[in-house]
């Protein structure tokens, strides 16, 4: 089902040195914040951090179609991973207190541009009907790297929290490095690339940002279009709700090992590979909101789980990872395909950068909310997403209804 030789030449030179990023990635994605909260700082403060990376990525995102068009999508992708990656994890690998994180979240929220670039180079190139299935490989990908995550517990047990996420953190710096660079050789600029390269070259950056209105009064009147992005935002914001807080709630409330903090995200990884390869294949493609809708519903009960005081602890944890794997596959490559088929490639760049600037000023108050909303009850920041899952449900209904009516 997921054989490379399908995927046009970008997608395919994306897609195959994507393991190089997400393997690191999940590795000290899981520790980031006990990571921090071992190094002494407290959840308002960690909120705070979060919050810091997302008000940059705000402004990134703001500038993203613009670089990406003046410098091309391979160039803009090649310098700003550089800077928010390579230069990130070294700056986390070695911070002390929090002014290096603080440092480290500037830098990193730069990620927004590279963020942009790559979803261009990994899309444009590719026939609308073929975009499900690039970024079911790209999930598929995103799978393998959870698999991996365990080694970062072992290498917690064995070395202690601190020292081992400080390794991982080197182990990303090199690894992604290493990426950025046979991907860059691995893919061409696309056709839409060279176009907005040469169109954008005696366009400055002011007059280039102002470009952004018409784009805005488009958008603004499509109102199927503003729905299925009102859905896009509010999976993200809950991606960052739950990545920012479940491993410090299962490691301080719950109690478990940190150690053992790492082998949910290989559960997830395996049920996910299963969906893939029993559910998946059984999904219709006419059927995509349908399949979006029943995902969102399960991934609404996974997040329940978490937060309803049930008997046998460690059952139910396994179970709402179950739960939330399968709902993340019924739902994660049909909207980011239902999301880049309904953006015009012509303006792709600058419709995206709008739509990252969107999403990110709806949850660039999540670490803060989060932060807050845990110190009051660590279960809340749960509760929040229960609730952005419901409107996910609501919104989706309005979508279909509203593209059936025109």
């Amino acid at each position: 089902m997921l054989g490379l030789s399908r995927l046009p030449k970008n997608a395919r030179g994306c897609l195959l040195y994507e393991p190089l990023f997400l393997i690191p990635y999940s590795m000290f994605s899981t520790y980031a914040t006990i990571y921090m909260f071992e190094m002494g700082m407290s959840e308002t403060a960690i909120g705070w951090v979060t919050t810091l990376t997302l008000l940059v990525q705000v402004f990134s995102s703001f500038i993203s179609g613009y670089l990406t068009d003046r410098l091309g999508r391979k160039w803009a992708l090649l310098y700003f991973d550089v800077l928010s990656w390579t230069v990130g994890t070294l700056l986390w690998a070695v911070s002390q207190n929090i002014w290096f994180f603080i440092v480290a979240a500037i830098v990193n929220g730069f990620q927004r541009v590279p963020h942009t670039a790559f979803y261009c180079l990994l899309v444009e190139d590719t026939a609308p009907k073929d975009r499900t299935y690039v970024f079911s490989v790209l999930q598929f990908v995103a799978m393998l790297g959870g698999l991996f995550a365990p080694l970062g517990g072992l290498l917690v047990a064995h070395y202690g929290l601190i020292p081992g996420t400080r390794i991982m953190y080197f182990l990303a710096f090199v690894c992604m490095t290493i990426q950025f660079i046979g991907r860059h050789f691995a893919t061409r600029e696309t056709e839409i690339g060279l176009r907005k390269m040469e169109e954008t070259r005696s366009i400055g950056f002011f007059a280039g940002v102002r470009e952004y209105k018409g784009v805005i009064r488009e958008m603004a009147g499509n109102p199927p279009l503003l729905l299925i992005f009102g859905v896009y935002i509010l999976f993200q914001f809950q991606l960052t709700l739950k990545s920012t807080f479940l491993s410090l709630f299962f490691v301080e409330h719950l109690k478990l090992n940190s150690g053992l903090v790492s082998i949910f995200p290989a559960v997830t990884s395996v049920f996910m590979l299963l969906s893939m390869w029993l559910l998946l294949p059984r999904l219709r493609e006419d059927k995509l909101h349908t399949v979006m809708l029943w995902g969102f519903l399960i991934s609404l009960v996974s997040n329940l789980v978490l937060i309803l005081p049930l008997p046998g602890m460690m059952f139910w944890l396994i179970l709402s990872t179950v739960l939330a794997a399968v709902g993340t596959m019924m739902t994660y490559p049909y909207l980011e395909a239902a999301v880049a088929n309904a953006i015009d490639d012509e303006k792709r760049a600058s419709v995206f950068a709008i739509l990252s600037v969107l999403i990110l000023l709806v949850i660039s108050p999540s670490g803060i909310i989060g932060g807050w909303a845990y110190k009051w009850d660590p279960t809340m920041p749960f509760l929040l997403i229960v609730l952005s899952f419901a409107v996910c449900v609501f919104l989706l209904v309005m979508y279909k209804r509203t593209i059936r009516s025109t």
